[in-house]
């Protein structure tokens, strides 16, 4: 047992003890909540499935983690002790998971602690930025053109703009899911699509959400062919998805990005999203991470 934490493989007992925890910050909290949600959905609460961990002190949950199965271990904010002392303790049960996620700050303490407890060296594989819509401010001027949601019939057309992206960004894990016709294990598998459509009716964008959990939705693909890129249609059909999730009542609507690609990142701070945190990603020598 580790000090202070209670650890679980029970996905419902976790989120009945957790839950409010989670929902307390949706926003920061965006990738555990959908994340283990879909667990919960699929019904991963099953001894040697996932690990579930909450933090108490004070009769209250002051941090969580979860590892899927022989995956990485998402961790929510802890400070340098505290992420060292879940390391150290981790490795003593013999919970190895392939890599740690978490805002910078934790998952670098977590990751340091990692290496001296077990001699696997962490390599970064993983930069973003977490954004979180403001106030929406459509483009101006906006492409000619309307938002679509997809239907059944669209679905050959978003696995393959999936896999362009995938392609694009270098996520080998879902590119190998997609391949194996596995998209329902995907993490696209679950999003909700729409189009940004051209005059003529043809698809030159695409954007998905995560249905809503704790009233938060995350944007997350958003894709243009390259040939169509510089015209708009990334910050219209993103205006269209994030309109509609504060329709449906989404009190948070967030979105990564690539810190490298500054486009991008002027793009969503034109439209009204704000930088809320940093999150980073470290791969250990005990396997491959997953796609979040």
């Amino acid at each position: 047992m580790l000090p202070g934490w209670q650890l679980t493989e029970d996905v419902d007992d976790f989120l009945a003890r957790a839950g409010d925890f989670l929902r307390s910050r949706p926003a920061l909290h965006t990738t555990p909540l959908t994340d283990i949600e879909k667990l919960r959905a699929r019904g991963a609460g099953g001894r040697g499935a996932a690990l579930f961990g909450r933090l108490e002190a004070g009769g209250e949950v002051r941090a969580v983690f979860y590892r899927r199965p022989r995956g990485h271990l998402w961790v929510t904010p802890l400070c340098a002790e505290q992420s060292g002392i879940l390391a150290a303790h981790l490795a003593g049960l013999g919970h190895l998971p392939s890599g740690v996620l978490a805002d910078h700050d934790t998952a670098t303490a977590f990751a340091d602690a990692w290496q001296r407890h077990t001699g696997a060296a962490p390599v970064p594989f993983w930069r973003t930025h977490l954004y979180r819509l403001g106030t929406l401010t459509p483009v101006q001027p906006c492409p000619q053109g309307r938002g679509r949601v997809t239907g059944d019939e669209d679905h050959e057309h978003v696995v393959r703009w999936c896999r362009e992206f995938c392609a694009a960004v270098g996520e080998q894990s879902s590119i190998d899911l997609i391949d194996a016709g596995s998209w329902a294990d995907s993490r696209f598998g679950d999003r909700h699509f729409t189009f940004w459509e051209g005059p003529d009716g043809a698809p030159v964008s695409m954007a998905a959400a995560t249905s809503m959990v704790g009233g938060m939705v995350r944007v997350d693909p958003v894709y243009t062919p390259a040939h169509l890129r510089g015209r708009g249609y990334a910050g219209a059909v993103t205006v269209e998805v994030s309109r509609a999730a504060l329709a449906a009542g989404a009190t948070d609507v967030v979105l990564f990005t690539d810190p490298a690609n500054p486009t991008s990142n002027a793009l969503y701070r034109r439209i009204g999203y704000v930088h809320l945190a940093d999150f980073t990603g470290y791969t250990f020598s005990f396997g491959t991470p997953e796609a979040g």
